[in-house]
């Protein structure tokens, strides 16, 4: 499986969202099979600062020219920032889907990601679906 599955040091979900968590604050975008599967992106709607979010909770929508899915956070915390180029710019995901973050979450819920797939398991995963 190729390196572009899964990246170490990122949690991912069975739906192909991952979280990187970087001291206090986590990052959460898509996947590469996720962006491979949508095909080019063409929108993407995120909450506002300030919402709560739960594991497992919608975290907003994206849009390919292909279909429209739900987003959802892998873990628990409040919505901080949400990436302001995504609005002008949402193919950025299929560019580089790993470095491109949709949400950074606050007070997050550390004891979630046990619950996540660590990388290795994430392209396991993967390689099932292909």
């Amino acid at each position: 499986m190729a390196d572009t599955q899964a990246r170490d040091g990122y949690y991912y979900t069975e739906k192909h969202e991952w979280v990187k968590v970087e001291g206090d604050l986590a990052q959460i975008g898509i996947t590469d099979f996720a962006q491979n599967a949508l095909g080019d992106i063409v929108f993407i709607d995120l909450p506002k600062p300030g919402k709560q979010i739960k594991a497992k909770d919608s975290l907003g929508t994206i849009e390919s020219v292909k279909a429209a899915e739900d987003l959802y956070s892998p873990i628990s915390g409040e919505v901080v920032e949400t990436n302001a180029n995504l609005g002008s710019n949402p193919a950025a995901v299929n560019a580089e889907p790993f470095d491109t973050w949709m949400v950074k979450l606050k007070n997050i819920q550390t004891s979630e990601l046990g619950n996540l797939l660590t990388a290795a398991q994430y392209k396991e995963y993967v390689s099932k679906l292909d």
